[in-house]
């Protein structure tokens, strides 16, 4: 089977994998080279806040997460 994990590659070529991966014995893999940099998880939650606040300020949700406060 072949899959496809996300990774990161610093300045000294060192792959870091995004998740654990596990595999049987030793497998070939390719690495494609992005020419984006990685976004972090807290630009992509900044970038997505515009687009997802117009559900968030519905008084439907304030009401299912009430019990929470």
């Amino acid at each position: 089977m072949i899959r496809t994990v996300e990774a990161t590659v610093d300045e000294k070529g060192q792959i870091h994998l995004a998740e654990p991966l596990k595999v049987k014995g030793v497998r070939r893999a390719l690495v494609t080279i992005l020419e984006e940099p990685p976004l972090e998880a807290l630009e992509t939650a900044l970038l997505s806040e515009s687009s997802l606040s117009t559900d968030w300020l519905k008084p439907e949700e304030d009401e299912a997460w009430s019990h929470l406060q």
